[in-house]
């Protein structure tokens, strides 16, 4: 898949705020601070399209992002943000499972995880979670660039021994660098697989009007 377009399109406080939109939908969401906003900057080769910053739980809203006109990228707020008070973890932790739950519209879901670490029990939490989720998700290593290979290799190894041991579906894994662009295209390969086929142009409405002509 080729981004040739990528626009913001509104933020949601919660499913009801949602826009009313027919596009297919792909959710990006992980723990605060595992560099969420800069994959998906580099997804669109676009540096300001999602709010990057050093502190985190910097996204509070959920973000759409429409692609190619075709599709939307929808920003989640990461989870685990420990200097939010509870009151507003539990309403964005709502928010966020209303949107994953009850939103027609969503394809895919993918589920960040840092590639410098082994499992830990946040992430582990909510890969279980999504367990009861009907939409499918991937899960996406992210910051590969700044350990050895060696390291984030053996990094998802064990998340996959632990995924099997805690009886959790196995699912695609795929490494990425924001910084040097590693699986770009890989992710965006595994994202069209998973959205409907695009329209062709000036396909119309398949309707005939040649009987409208003079004789």
């Amino acid at each position: 898949m080729k981004i040739e377009s990528a626009e913001f399109l509104t933020s949601a406080k919660n499913l009801e705020d949602c826009p009313r939109s027919s596009l297919p939908e792909v959710a990006f969401i992980g723990r605060s601070n595992v560099g969420k906003s800069s994959l998906v900057n580099m997804l669109t080769k676009q540096k300001g399209l999602a709010k990057v910053s050093k502190k985190p739980g910097a996204t509070k809203l959920l973000n759409f992002f429409t692609m190619n006109k075709w599709w939307n990228l929808v920003d989640l707020p990461g989870y685990g943000y420990a200097q939010v008070s509870k009151g507003k973890q539990a309403d964005f932790n709502e928010a966020v499972s209303e949107y994953l739950m009850g939103r027609k519209q969503l394809k895919l879901i993918c589920a960040l995880v840092d590639a410098r670490s082994e499992p830990i029990e946040l992430d582990l939490g909510f890969l279980n979670w999504l367990e009861d989720c009907p939409v499918p998700h991937v899960i996406v290593f992210t910051k590969t660039d700044e350990v050895k290979e060696e390291v984030w290799k053996r990094n998802m190894e064990i998340y996959e021994e632990t995924l099997e041991a805690l009886e959790l579906r196995k699912v695609e894994m795929i490494p990425c660098s924001s910084v040097e662009r590693a699986g770009r295209g890989v992710l965006l390969q595994y994202i069209q697989g998973a959205l409907p086929k695009k329209p062709k142009k000036g396909s119309g409405t398949g309707v005939q009007l040649n009987w409208l002509k003079k004789r």
